[in-house]
């Protein structure tokens, strides 16, 4: 471990008032995106996608990094260029998703445990040869009758230690993504407990696996009601209550929080970041960033439909939605605009 990179590697990604674009969709996930769109669910309409991402003009000014597929790092642009050179000359840095995906925990219906862990060494050596300098790995909680479990709580927070362990090793950053899910009827006050003690276990576990806490980034929820929830809390709310469980939870040699997007509408995601900025921003141990996928890319994806002629407008949509969300970092997006 070198821990003067780990560090400097981390501060990067959440430095400038820039944010990490996520486009790791596993390729389940992102045919199941096109379809919705007509878009032909092949290796080379993904890889055309990710190339009228990565060649977007000036997406760099608002972009730290960007974390990519497997199939995409040994893809290439129509030109040639390797797509970790492409990202590198965008002045992004790449990184890479890890986990293999939530499943089925075995003895608790309805809870989910992330598997990946076994190989992981080896893959993450390839990785860091091949010029990618942070990775990724997601855990799911979902709230509902009954959960989550401690069991499944401590599962996962586990296993995203013994995965940040490998990847500090291998000179790797490790963004620790435990994401309490939206889905269901559950309260703000409900997911704010979850969230808690979720981020408790997370931490504990970390300590115990040795992690340079200096040298990752944190990748959680904001705290938010149920989508199915009646009551919906307003944006400086939801800021207060997701600042009070960051403060009660993350320590202060974490230098970053980027927040997934997590289903929220790329405007609600912008006006919720730009609120925490606004109202603490200057009293926080830490940077408060964004690492959204689909509140980044959904407006540029529904323009492009799979057309080269489209790419020009939607790689505009694509960085308008990039600069919003760096406008959201400074506490000045616009939320007077309308929210849908």
């Amino acid at each position: 471990m070198n821990e003067t990179t780990l560090i400097k590697t981390a501060n990067a990604l959440v430095s400038d008032d820039k944010g990490i674009l996520a486009m790791d969709e596993s390729n389940p996930t992102c045919n199941k995106r096109f379809a919705a769109l007509g878009i032909p669910q092949t290796e080379e309409a993904r890889r055309a996608y990710r190339e009228m991402i990565v060649t977007t003009p000036g997406l760099g000014k608002s972009i730290s990094g960007a974390i990519l597929y497997d199939e995409t790092i040994r893809q290439h642009l129509n030109d040639g260029t390797p797509f970790i050179k492409a990202v590198v000359n965008a002045g992004i840095i790449p990184g890479i998703k890890v986990d293999a995906g939530a499943k089925e925990m075995a003895g608790h219906p309805g809870e989910k445990i992330s598997e990946g862990l076994d190989g992981l060494r080896d893959r993450l050596k390839e990785y860091a040869q091949m010029g990618l300098r942070f990775a990724k790995w997601r855990a799911v909680i979902a709230i509902g009758k009954d959960i989550p479990s401690q069991a499944c709580i401590e599962a996962n927070a586990h296993a995203l230690a013994r995965y940040a362990a490998l990847c500090q090793e291998a000179g790797l950053v490790p963004i620790v993504e435990p994401e309490v899910l939206m889905d269901g009827d559950h309260t703000l006050q409900r997911c704010f407990d979850v969230t808690e003690q979720v981020l408790k276990t997370v931490f504990n576990q970390l300590y115990r696996q040795g992690i340079l806490l200096e040298g990752m980034i944190l990748k959680p929820n904001m705290v938010l009601p149920g989508l199915a929830c009646p009551k919906q809390e307003s944006v400086d709310e939801v800021a207060d209550a997701t600042v009070k469980c960051l403060l009660r939870t993350v320590p202060a040699a974490v230098p970053g929080i980027a927040f997934l997007s997590g289903g929220q509408s790329p405007e609600l995601a912008s006006a919720r970041l730009s609120a925490m900025n606004s109202r603490y921003k200057s009293h926080l141990p830490w940077e408060l960033a964004f690492s959204f996928a689909r509140a980044i890319q959904q407006p540029a994806l529904e323009i492009w439909q799979g057309k080269e002629a489209n790419v020009p407008e939607a790689q505009k949509a694509l960085f308008d939605r990039a600069s919003y969300n760096r406008a959201a970092r400074q506490g000045e997006y616009n939320t007077n605009k309308k929210i849908k």
